[in-house]
């Protein structure tokens, strides 16, 4: 089986969507001749044309309106817009007209449109490149949200998003393109070519969504991730010798409850872990999940390990980012009560 990073990956899961449906089309800033600015769609213009894979104006609401547009009339649109930062303006199209779409219309009316964003940090990008905006997406009604962590993940995901009747905001982590990151990034890269998820079937097949993965298994703690988090968890198990049992969630909505209650109700601890801001993250809606279906099982308090409630920093990203440290901190504390 080919290994792949998780650009060639999304651009296979792509590739394999246009080759099976002509409805499928890609749209974007710089996608087309340019390839997408972390070239995840590179020589697919060339292999299907202008009219399937093209640049757009500077416009994330046009570009989303127009996707929405498609959608309604039976296209199946997959958009990027370039950083998930710059998804605001396009965010009430998101909103008022994508996830209502079916509703408004009694069914009459569906809306399979993706919309690829890179979300969060790690890579210098400050405050305009680097925020995870992924619970603004859950507290809306109609929407999808998926965050892979693998290759293999990424496509399984993106080609069920694709095929799935209903918008899907698909949350690409940047600081995973190229490579898993543990959280030390004053050691060398890691490649993915060397990681067992970077495995990938080069034709069609699909993860569910809706199935988290258990990445690492154990029972004195759980940890729910996603995304970057999922290897940060890892390592800081592995630093700290605690039998921790991570817990990939892949997509959060719709939220695969019953691995996680299965797991919090089996090791009786809980720690969450994201690199979004902390008051309102979705690891508010994860805590409160927790407490309410297993409140009888759990020896200790929830702990939630995230980004600060600041704008992302440029000069002092180590110190935002949660990186093993910081976990391995709270995995400490979870045992130690």
């Amino acid at each position: 089986m080919p290994r792949m990073t998780m650009i060639e990956a999304i651009r296979s899961a792509m590739d394999v969507s246009m080759e099976q449906d002509d409805n499928v089309v890609l749209l974007g800033q710089d996608i087309g001749y340019f390839g997408g600015v972390f070239r995840c769609t590179a020589g697919l213009q060339e292999k299907y044309g202008k009219t399937r894979c093209f640049d757009t104006p500077i416009s994330e609401l046009g570009i989303v309106g127009s996707a929405i547009g498609m959608a309604a009339y039976g296209l199946k649109p997959c958009v990027e817009i370039q950083f998930a930062d710059y998804m605001y303006p396009a965010f009430d199209q998101i909103v008022s007209e994508a996830a209502r779409l079916r509703f408004r219309s009694a069914g009459e009316f569906s809306c399979p449109l993706v919309i690829r964003m890179p979300t969060g940090g790690g890579i210098f990008g400050g405050q305009t490149h680097s925020q995870s905006p992924e619970a603004l997406f859950t507290h809306v009604s109609g929407l999808k949200v998926v965050v892979p962590s693998s290759p293999h993940d990424a496509k399984g995901l993106l080609i069920a998003a694709i095929e799935d009747p209903d918008p899907v905001i698909f949350l690409e982590p940047k600081r995973l393109y190229n490579g898993p990151f543990d959280g030390h990034h004053d050691r060398p890269v890691t490649a993915w070519s060397k990681h067992p998820l970077s495995e990938v079937p080069e034709g069609y097949f699909t993860s569910k969504l809706g199935e988290a993965e258990i990445r690492r298994q154990g029972s004195a703690v759980t940890v729910l991730a996603y995304g970057t988090m999922v290897y940060v968890a890892q390592t800081a198990a592995e630093e700290t010798s605690i039998d921790a049992e991570v817990i990939d969630l892949r997509t959060l909505l719709p939220l695969d409850l019953e691995t996680i209650v299965g797991s919090v109700r089996k090791t009786g601890r809980c720690i969450v872990v994201h690199e979004a801001t902390l008051t309102c993250g979705f690891g508010a809606e994860l805590a409160a999940l927790v407490q309410e279906h297993c409140f009888y099982h759990l020896e200790v308090p929830i702990v939630r390990v995230t980004g600060w409630d600041t704008p992302y920093p440029h000069a002092q990203e180590w110190d935002y980012f949660p990186g093993p440290k910081r976990v391995g901190e709270a995995l400490l504390e979870a045992m130690e009560a």
